[in-house]
């Protein structure tokens, strides 16, 4: 804490003689720390101020399944030149015990047009419907990630795979790029969405765990892209809707997207997918906030709206109660002689290199093929302010080559656990999974954003 706040000092004495906008947030800062932790006045207001506040906080998370918790520090920074743009400027760098990291810088900017309010008087009996809405915002992000990790597992390709197959490798990747939100229909929050990305991916053997490395029990063959690895230049572009009805009492978050990875430097490498991922949000009390990340945020930011602050944990509470279905339908489209390197394709079993949960109670990454159907069903409801439950069931099954994913072989799992979500701390979910014939899997998973913070770009 000591270091943290000579961190402070230092960075606020290098702002600028004459105070900057960046210099007052680090003195804003400074003044919020001393407030708080100096004599542990307030433990909250103080984990509050190490964990979430800006410009400078200590960021954690789990960086991907099997590779632990990381901690580090993020940076946060804004610029709001009139009242129609907004500008954000998000960095981070964190390391776990294993010897993985992740570090990035993105940069956010948000349209924020002015809006006209006009005041209308209700022509019959009864009250006026109310035309207000959270507004859906034109954004554009550009990015620069890189990771590595040190423990990944493959068992082979196919819902017939074997646990006894498996074998661990290592793998790094950077992806330099930028997506877009354009929203074309507000009623329906029906927005446009784009990407364009450069991904450079390398795999390497990994020879200090009881399995053994994956060159030694797989080929290019039955590992297709273990031998070489191409950069890939990859586009998306797609629709989302994010509607909700019956007094918010339902709301919809709807994405179909194309994306194309080419690989100028080995065409049989390349290939597309198309995804339609459909997620129903049945909230059972009006006061509860939605599931989304806030568009407009960084991954290290936890506002509730643009430019507020981040809500305090004495004034959040769990997700108070949910139902959520979730279908998912990943698709790769593959020429005459194309494959999909192994390390692109998506996954199902514990959770994949997102930290996305399918097939909770099976091993990390254990399902692996070019095209995956999932079903999902949970609850989620609070217990005590920020402490809540979690339940949820799977199903789901792959498919081979440009096959579509076969019915013929779909797994299950069920999982309960408990689930924390406290003012803009990043989500902590302890759960315990079992179903699906190979026994159980407890998994613990501390979000890499703030809860709000927007996601970041998919390693696959």
């Amino acid at each position: 804490m000591q270091r943290f706040l000579a961190m402070l000092l230092l960075l606020t004495g290098m702002a600028s003689a004459q105070e900057s906008l960046l210099g007052a947030d680090f003195r804003h800062e400074r003044e919020r720390f001393t407030k708080n932790c100096s004599s542990f006045k307030s433990l909250a207001g103080c984990a509050q101020v190490l964990f979430t506040d800006h410009p400078l906080h200590i960021a954690v998370g789990s960086i991907a399944p099997q590779n632990g918790f990381a901690a580090g520090v993020a940076f946060v920074a804004h610029k709001t030149p009139n009242e129609s743009w907004r500008l954000s400027w998000n960095s981070d760098a964190v390391a776990s015990f294993n010897g993985s990291w992740r570090a990035g810088v993105y940069m956010k900017i948000v349209r924020t047009p002015k809006k006209v309010i006009t005041v209308g008087h209700p022509t019959g009996p009864g009250s006026l419907d109310s035309n207000l809405a959270v507004s859906e915002y034109k954004v554009f992000n550009v990015y620069a990630q890189g990771i590595s990790l040190n423990k990944l597992y493959y068992f082979g390709l196919g819902p017939t795979s074997s646990e006894s197959a498996r074998s661990v490798y290592g793998m790094t990747e950077s992806i330099v790029g930028g997506n877009t939100v354009i929203p074309v229909f507000q009623k329906l929050k029906m927005s446009l969405v784009g990407e364009l990305n450069g991904r450079f991916i390398s795999i390497r053997g990994n020879h200090g765990e009881s399995s053994p490395s994956i060159e030694q029990a797989f080929d290019n063959v039955t590992a297709p892209g273990l031998a070489h690895q191409p950069g890939y230049i990859q586009f998306g572009e797609g629709i989302r809707i994010r509607p909700s009805f019956l007094s918010d009492h339902v709301r919809l978050n709807y994405l179909v997207n194309f994306q194309q990875f080419l690989a100028p430097s080995d065409s049989s490498s390349s290939f597309g997918r198309f995804t339609g991922d459909f997620a129903h949000e049945f909230p059972l009390y009006r006061t509860t906030r939605p599931s989304t990340p806030k568009e407009f945020n960084g991954p290290n930011e936890c506002s509730m709206s643009v430019g507020a602050a981040c809500p305090p944990i004495s004034a959040s509470r769990n997700r108070e109660g949910t139902i959520n279905l979730r279908v998912l339908l990943s698709k790769s489209m593959i020429a005459t002689g194309h494959t999909v390197p192994f390390y692109l394709q998506p996954t199902l079993g514990g959770s994949d290199i997102n930290g996305a949960p399918a097939l909770s109670s099976y091993s990390d990454y254990r399902f692996r093929a070019p095209s995956i159907l999932l079903f999902r069903e949970s609850l989620e409801h609070s217990i005590y302010g920020p402490l809540g439950f979690t339940l949820s069931a799977d199903q789901g099954t792959l498919g081979l080559g440009d096959s579509a994913p076969s019915l013929d072989h779909f797994r299950h799992s069920y999982s309960t656990g408990l689930t924390v979500r406290a003012g803009g701390f990043p989500q902590i979910f302890l759960v315990f999974a079992w179903g699906g014939g190979e026994g159980t899997h407890t998994t613990a998973n501390i979000n890499t954003s703030l809860l709000g913070g927007s996601r970041r770009p998919s390693l696959f």
